[in-house]
């Protein structure tokens, strides 16, 4: 650059004692310099720019090849490592290698016996299957068997619901049709299945009599209506009497023979003004062996009237 300033000012110098061909011509020159020194400019920038790119590229070139130089080293340190544990695995299959070799060679008659065991657990295995099938369809036939039982069962509950029901309906028409009788020793009573009608002896009967008086005649009638129509019932009236002995030579004897006797008086009467059927209805008695409250023998001298649901039908389910 400095050059041509020189030739710029010696131009000038001289431009006075020159002719103006020459000077015309320094001008070309010195426009020639200044395009040239433009174009210098130019490239100098441009190259300042690539060069500042190649020293980023290089920057980054390098924190890869550190990076690729770390991974060698880690990968070469691994290799190494495989390495030694490849050909520690490499003697150590060779030995086994060795050791299955002289087992082999020396374990044929193990082998053999390890053959017949393996049949040996073959049949039985077998036996087991048989006897695990046999059991399978011995399962299947008890299943069946307990569906048709649960099957029955479920009948015999609804049936015993119904006959419940049934029950607890009829008590509730006997406790109606003898509700003016309650407060004179009567009561009505369902457990277990069974209606129990007890009425007391004063109700009944005069002391020491068989013969039922007029009011609890009236009870009876009125309890043998409601029973008329009922077909499927079993009815025990039993007769109780206290503890205080009857010694007499006449009839009733004893208390035994009281009670009874009280019972098939009750029985008559019921089936004189019914239609109950005399098969479903039994006498019995208790005599004084049944009390229902020891301190009280007014409450002892009873008759009951027992009345049960015809089991029959269950019994039939039952024993099929």
């Amino acid at each position: 650059m400095l050059r041509y300033l020189s030739i710029i000012s010696i131009a000038l110098t001289f431009t006075a004692c020159v002719p103006a061909k020459k000077y015309q011509e320094l001008l070309e020159k010195e426009k020639q310099c200044s395009e040239e020194l433009e174009k210098y400019k130019n490239s100098a920038l441009t190259n300042e720019g690539k060069a500042k790119d190649l020293q980023t590229k290089f920057d980054i070139a390098s924190k890869e090849a550190s990076a690729l130089k770390k991974d060698t080293s880690d990968l070469g340190n691994k290799y190494r490592l495989l390495e030694t544990e490849y050909d520690k695995q490499s003697v150590q299959l060779e030995a086994m290698e060795k050791a299955f070799d002289k087992l082999r060679l020396a374990g044929a008659k193990e082998t053999a016996t390890l053959q017949a065991e393996l049949e040996a657990k073959s049949l039985e295995l077998q036996r087991k299957e048989e006897a695990l099938m046999q059991l399978e369809n011995e399962l299947k036939a008890k299943q069946a068997l307990l569906a048709e039982r649960e099957q029955r069962v479920n009948e015999l509950e609804e049936m015993i619901r119904r006959k419940d029901e049934a029950a607890q309906q009829l008590k509730t028409r006997v406790a109606n049709a003898l509700k003016g009788f309650e407060n004179q020793g009567l009561s009505v009573v369902y457990k277990n299945g069974k209606i129990y009608v007890s009425m007391e002896a004063k109700l009944l009967f005069a002391s020491g009599s068989t013969v039922v008086e007029p009011q609890g005649k009236n009870a009876l009638i009125e309890l043998a209506k409601v029973l008329e129509n009922e077909k499927e019932l079993e009815i025990i009236v039993e007769g109780h009497t206290d503890t205080d002995k009857l010694n007499s030579a006449s009839s009733p004897k004893n208390n035994w023979e009281l009670s009874v006797l009280r019972s098939t008086s009750v029985i008559e009467i019921m089936l004189n003004s019914s239609k109950m059927d005399p098969s479903h209805i039994m006498a019995a008695g208790r005599s004084e062996f049944h009390p229902v409250d020891p301190a009280n023998k007014a409450k002892n001298r009873r008759i009951e009237v027992i009345i049960s649901p015809n089991l029959s039908e269950l019994y039939d389910i039952i024993s099929n």
